[in-house]
């Protein structure tokens, strides 16, 4: 009688995550991952399919990989990390990607928990004793949507589905798995290990609104004197992004973005209105809130108490904002996706001649209103800065001349946020990136992820130099050179964190700080060639001080990029 094939739990679990729709493997491996490691080899030389692994010198770029091409597809991805100590070099991306809404799974694996040879994988190094804390998963628990450790091989498979199904449930978010070493030594018999389809265990998807609720938001449109919209992600899906294009041409609606971290709307587009909401909601008597955390600063901005306000977000509640304060007259958890088109076909069945009278008298406003932004932002990309230096917005309009519009651009400016948006014209879904959380760091691994997911276009990262501090560079251009991922990185140094500067004169305008003017945020030095660090990965590197030179070294570095090796573009503004 023929023995049944005995497999461990570590060739079951990555199996699993093949089965599970796990394409990638964000690693950092350690002493914890040998079976892992081994039941990899075993796959391979059996032919069989399992997902790429993508080594990662630095943990910050493994999680923010998953982050970008989440974003980009809306598909997660596996994270592998080693024990504890991988777990909080990943701790800020989870933050961010919790806050982004971006599904991913972050695994980990435990340090061995026999101490004598009573299981195979059982300690045989100093730094299993000192990486087995209490509560490993208290280094990211307030980031996830769900945890677990695999306690046998048994459930390899169904623990996978389970985290799979969670982090791509709406909300998406992130999810935190571990596997204890001696666990995944264990040896089952494949039929033992039941495999967990998608079709009878996948993910929940919030879904469109009741008949009555579209009526009423309809009504509500057709019948409103100066109706806006404010929005931060509703673009992280195309069809969402057109039927608000659609709605509002229909409806007259202007629509702003607040601390966008997608495009959601078009910027060529007549209902386009800017990133300031304070100027729309000075006169709006209805406002919707489409997937947005924070429509504006209450602190500085004070809508009329009788505007009315409907809130249609995938996450509502903001259930994990302990406090919210944005009261609303009617708040739907949906998909904008699918309950926008359901509004629109009400009014279009009801729109009659004096709706359609009063959107033209809007679109004509709004035309002019667009044409006025376009020609402040273009003087300010061609005003020279007092001192003679480089503007943001003078580098940000560069950009702009050179790129596509398919191409992503991954912002991390932070303060020069403005001159990214204003200065950057996108027109697709997709083409925009940004991150909901406050870990700075992020943009490096995130376009790495984009490009990835995009092999067929360009992603433009745009970072200060406090974030590229942070993106623990060295390692972006190290996976950039390894794995084929040609990124261009733009740095506007500004001399240091210029939000701590502008905290602090928020708060103590006329303080003793104001007065000596320091604000312990300048990072400069008397050499700054953030373009080495790529340099010495392989990347091609431009220093520009003279705004005569910006223009040749960008074209230098798009080449770069297109002949398939990353690109350092280090630019001094005008900053501290």
């Amino acid at each position: 009688m023929q023995q049944e094939t005995r497999r461990s739990t570590a060739w079951h679990f990555i199996t699993g995550l093949q089965e599970a729709g796990i394409e990638y493997l964000f690693s950092n491996m350690g002493t914890d991952h040998v079976a892992l490691i081994e039941a990899m080899a075993q796959l391979s030389l059996e032919g069989r399919p399992q997902p790429q692994v993508i080594l990662c010198p630095h943990e910050n770029v493994a999680i923010h990989m998953a982050a970008g091409f989440a974003a980009a597809t809306g598909r997660g991805q596996g994270v592998l990390v080693h024990v504890d100590a991988g777990t909080a070099n990943a701790a800020m991306g989870m933050h961010n990607l919790f806050r982004s809404r971006l599904p991913a799974m972050l695994i980990a694996g435990r340090a061995p928990f026999t101490l004598r040879g009573e299981l195979p994988g059982s300690r045989d190094n100093y730094v299993h004793f000192v990486q087995d804390p209490f509560d490993i998963a208290s280094i990211v628990r307030p980031y996830t949507k769900w945890e677990y450790s695999l306690p046998s091989g048994v459930l390899a498979k169904e623990a996978l589905r389970r985290g799979h199904t969670v982090m791509h449930s709406d909300p998406p978010g992130p999810v935190f798995l571990t596997l204890p070493r001696e666990t995944l030594h264990e040896e089952w018999p494949e039929a033992q290990v039941q495999s967990f389809p998608a079709a009878r265990y996948g993910a929940v998807a919030a879904g469109g609104i009741a008949p009555a609720q579209a009526a009423e938001i309809a009504q509500a449109l057709m019948q409103a004197r100066n109706p806006i919209v404010i929005t931060s992600y509703l673009g992280r899906k195309a069809a969402a992004v057109h039927a608000l294009e659609a709605l509002a041409e229909a409806c007259g609606i202007r629509v702003y973005e607040f601390m966008p971290t997608a495009m959601n709307l078009r910027r060529d587009s007549p209902w386009f209105s800017g990133f300031d909401p304070a100027r729309g909601l000075a006169d709006a008597d209805l406002v919707l809130l489409l997937d947005v955390d924070v429509p504006w600063l209450p602190k500085f901005t004070k809508p009329n108490a009788d505007t009315r306000f409907i809130h249609m977000d995938v996450d509502a509640l903001k259930q994990d904002f302990p406090m919210w304060g944005f009261a609303t007259d009617l708040r739907v958890q949906t998909d904008c996706a699918t309950a926008l088109p359901q509004i629109l076909e009400v009014v279009v069945q009801s729109a009659d001649d004096a709706l359609r009278q009063r959107v033209a008298a809007r679109k004509t406003e709004c035309l002019a209103d667009g044409e006025a932004r376009k020609s402040a932002a273009a003087q300010t990309a061609t005003k020279p800065d007092a001192r003679g230096a480089i503007t943001p917005a003078a580098v940000c309009a560069a950009i702009n001349r050179v790129i596509g519009p398919d191409d992503i651009v991954v912002n991390e400016a932070i303060r020069n946020s403005p001159a990214v948006l204003t200065q950057i014209m996108r027109t697709c879904p997709g083409s925009l990136i940004g991150c909901a959380g406050g870990g700075l760091g992020y943009s490096g691994g995130m376009a790495l992820g984009a490009r990835l997911a995009r092999p067929d276009s360009r992603v433009v990262q745009i970072v200060g130099d406090g974030g590229f501090h942070f993106s623990t560079p060295s390692s972006v251009y190290a996976v950039a050179q390894r794995s084929g991922l040609p990124i261009l990185t733009v740095v506007l140094d500004n001399g240091g964190w210029q939000a701590v500067k502008e905290a602090v004169l928020r708060v103590y305008p006329d303080g003793d700080a104001a007065r000596s003017n320091e604000f312990h945020a300048r990072l400069d030095g008397e050499e700054r060639r953030f373009e080495r660090v790529g340099e010495a990965f392989g990347a091609h590197g431009e220093y520009v001080t003279d705004p005569g030179e910006l223009e040749a070294a960008l074209a230098r570095c798009i080449a770069a990029v297109d002949g398939g090796r990353a690109a350092v573009l280090n630019v001094r503004v005008a900053g501290l």
